[in-house]
């Protein structure tokens, strides 16, 4: 099989000369990118708005440079991101667009439009088949993203405390599921309702099908008709309360193997690109409200078509690299009793593997982990 070519840059510039979204720019046209019809074509670019606290995530001037580059190739660009799973401030849409704002992402800033890909509530999906899958027949992704007839996901390449990093496939496959979509990949069961937080408004059992709630008159709350309810998550997307939630409970294997069938299929027969910045390596991902400091040195800018050598290109440099002292890494590698694992991100986050989701990801014909590297200036 012939190996995926993957572009790389380092964060090096000239003084007085272009700066590092230019050089991003040359990046991606080294690898290729102009070679995509794009001429009138609505074009997503998936990326992570960062919660709200987190610094660590992407700055919108690389978000601006991939924008600017779709539009100088003919296309429509705007910014992408679906809802999230967990209370926070991007479980819907209104929230979700308020932080990033705040966070720095307009069309001004940006170039183009913002648009949340799953809708109000999270639950404007559309069920995607899985070609190959073994875990997912169907992927609930955000009508949106696949709406796009281009699809670009520009990802801050980090540290993850389930999924070891955080890359290319991880900003694919969780990022792009609507809230039931992440409920698919992240969790299983029944949801649970909290008595405490529940309004006693209902709206949730407008969102139901299959009579798994049940209104308790005496006592004013929501409940759960565990013989009906499927599991399926649009209760929690039409709650405004965070009344509802999910166990987080498929951790490991389980979650990095659904997580590359949805990336699969996001990106399935149609034009895609891709693109990592290694930069900011933060111990845990951005949905944090917080960010601790970097555990590796910045090391640069990745670009291919393949998400899968993407991913294996970045956590080979990353590997290679030296832990920064002083960070979560350096410290869990100076505690008594150490075990040293000879891999940076489970050495950070001792729980985490992400061998099996890269494993995966080949199987099922996302990529080739056998790739390439071009550097250019």
């Amino acid at each position: 099989m012939e190996k995926s070519r993957v572009y790389f840059t380092d964060f090096h510039t000239k003084a007085f000369g272009s700066g590092l979204p230019t050089k991003l720019k040359n990046l991606m046209r080294a690898a290729g990118i102009a070679d995509i019809d794009m001429d009138g074509k609505f074009v997503a670019i998936k990326m992570h708005f960062g919660e709200l606290g987190n610094i660590s995530f992407l700055r919108p001037n690389y978000a601006k440079a991939v924008a600017d580059l779709v539009k100088e190739l003919g296309g429509r660009p705007f910014l992408t991101d679906c809802n999230t799973l967990y209370p926070g401030k991007r479980k819907n849409a209104l929230e979700h667009l308020e932080c990033a704002w705040e966070n720095g992402f307009s069309p001004l800033s940006a170039g183009c439009p913002v648009i949340i890909g799953d809708g109000l509530k999270g639950t404007d999906d559309i069920a995607v088949p899985v070609e190959g899958g073994t875990y997912v027949k169907e992927a609930r992704i955000g009508r949106a993203i696949m709406d796009a007839d281009v699809f670009i996901s520009l990802t801050h390449f980090k540290g993850h405390e389930m999924t070891g990093f955080g890359g290319a496939i991880q900003n694919i496959g969780m990022c792009c599921g609507s809230r039931a979509g992440k409920k698919d990949q992240h969790a299983s069961g029944k949801p649970r309702i909290s008595a405490r937080k529940c309004r006693g408004c209902r709206r949730c059992m407008r969102e139901c099908a299959n009579d798994g709630l049940f209104f308790d008159e005496a006592t004013g709350k929501m409940t759960i008709n565990t013989a009906n309810c499927v599991g399926c998550g649009r209760c929690l997307g039409a709650c405004n309360y965070d009344a509802i939630s999910f166990v987080n409970d498929k951790a490991g294997k389980l979650l990095n193997c659904r997580m590359a069938e949805y990336a699969k299929a996001v990106v399935d027969g149609r034009p895609q690109f891709h693109v990592s910045l290694v930069v900011d390596v933060s111990p845990n991902c951005d949905c944090h409200c917080e960010n601790d400091m970097p555990i590796l040195p910045n090391i640069g800018m990745f670009a291919s078509f393949d998400p899968l050598a993407l991913d294996q290109a970045c956590v080979d440099a990353c590997l290679a690299a030296s832990p920064i002292p002083d960070s979560q890494l350096d410290r869990h590698m100076h505690e008594p009793g150490f075990v040293d694992k000879h891999d940076h991100f489970r050495n950070s986050a001792p729980e985490c593997e992400w061998e099996s989701c890269l494993e995966h990801a080949e199987e099922i014909g996302l990529g080739s982990r056998s790739y390439e590297l071009i550097k250019i200036k």
